[in-house]
């Protein structure tokens, strides 16, 4: 394995394992893409995400199937909890029996969200080793390890100072096995021809900083599109664009509320954390990752219409269109429910067919005789 990917291969000068399993294949794809022609940073980006979703899109396509067939069985599960109300451990049976009659999986959306989670961290990281900022407290850029690291490392460029930290430029080339890079406090000093195949190696630095979007810098804190609040956090307009999204994701894939299932609030509490985490995240991390989640939830919101209609998105504040039917339509409402009626009891079974009344219009005939005789009798016995 380390062979194929690790130091050595087309180029690769420096190979941390585990995390470089990760961290380098989606580094060098995003350093690709940016130097297609007539691409910048913020193309790449969009790029890159796009190609990362549609490679997981075989996971996420699972999720959403199973979370479209549970929403259709929520009528049947709020009868299951209307039938066995109090009664947990019986309301659970039936449920995962219901489960497993319509073929779903409450576990499914399990396993993409274990394979993003590796993916996320490691396109973080991606998105600041391209910009080549290393930001460093004053006390550290002060110290003599500092000042030894620099003297090993020629080509680091101070470009700004205030009274907290410095910021600094890594160097594109130089060592790439000093011991220095092994630990936290040095590790995105490391160069990044280091960890380039060749065929894309750079000759200048990545340039982060995006024209026509009004010159915003992809590596900082969005200060372009950006309200200040309070103290050193701004809201950022990108970040309100990706709650917003993040809202309708959550929203299309998420239980209407039950007030007879005691996780129904965590759930719809849920549908609104995340937007407002995206908002905080704007104002703390670089524009580009919230560029990156702009498109990477755009994506999935797609995705999700394309195989569950609007899902649960709908009543919007008490707003529902006529073109956005409720995904519980459809759904076959089988014999289960019956049956839990008369879990004491055996079912009634239905009367004999000679025993049915005739139905209207049918052959009357069949049945006079027999009343004839009867009410024969009948007269009879008043006589005697």
């Amino acid at each position: 394995m380390t062979a194929i990917i690790g130091a050595g291969f087309l180029g690769i000068e420096h190979f941390t394992p585990p995390w470089d399993v990760f961290f380098l294949p989606l580094f060098n794809l995003l350093i690709f893409f940016y130097q297609i022609p007539f691409f910048d940073f913020a193309l790449a980006i969009v790029i890159f995400t796009i190609v990362i979703r549609t490679i997981l899109a075989p996971l996420f396509i699972k999720q959403i199937r199973s979370q479209k067939e549970m929403q259709r069985m929520q009528p049947l599960i709020r009868e299951v909890q209307r039938k066995h109300k109090g009664n947990r451990q019986k309301v659970s049976e039936e449920t995962m029996a219901l489960y497993k009659e319509h073929g779903v999986n409450p576990a499914a959306g399990c396993l993409p969200v274990v394979v993003q989670l590796p993916i996320l961290f490691a396109l973080y990281q991606a998105l600041i080793r391209a910009s080549n900022v290393v930001t460093v407290p004053l006390e550290r850029a002060n110290s003599d390890a500092f000042a030894e690291f620099k003297a090993s490392l020629p080509g680091i460029t101070e470009l700004s100072r205030s009274a907290n930290e410095v910021r600094f430029a890594a160097p594109l080339d130089g060592p790439c096995n000093l011991p220095q890079f092994s630990s936290g406090d040095y590790s995105h000093f490391l160069p990044l021809n280091c960890q380039l195949i060749d065929p894309i190696k750079l000759r200048e630095p990545v340039d982060t900083t995006i024209g026509w979007l009004l010159n915003l810098d992809l590596a900082q804190v969005d200060t372009v599109f950006a309200l200040p609040l309070f103290g050193t956090f701004a809201l950022s307009l990108l970040a309100v664009i990706a709650a917003i999204l993040q809202f309708v994701q959550v929203k299309m894939t998420s239980p209407r509320p039950n007030p007879e299932d005691p996780t129904s609030g965590m759930t719809s509490t849920m549908v609104y954390t995340f937007p407002l985490l995206t908002i905080v995240w704007g104002g703390i991390f670089p524009s580009g990752l919230i560029l990156y989640w702009i498109v990477y939830t755009a994506y999935l919101v797609v995705q999700q219409f394309l195989i569950m209609g609007w899902g649960n998105l709908f009543p919007l504040f008490g707003w529902q269109p006529d073109w956005a039917p409720s995904p519980e339509s459809g759904i076959a409402r089988n014999a289960r429910p019956k049956r839990l009626e008369t879990d004491d009891a055996p079912a009634e079974e239905p009367a004999p067919a000679s025993n049915r009344a005739p139905k209207p219009g049918g052959n009357r005939a069949s049945t006079r005789p027999a009343n004839r005789k009867q009410g024969g009798a009948k007269r009879r016995g008043r006589k005697r």
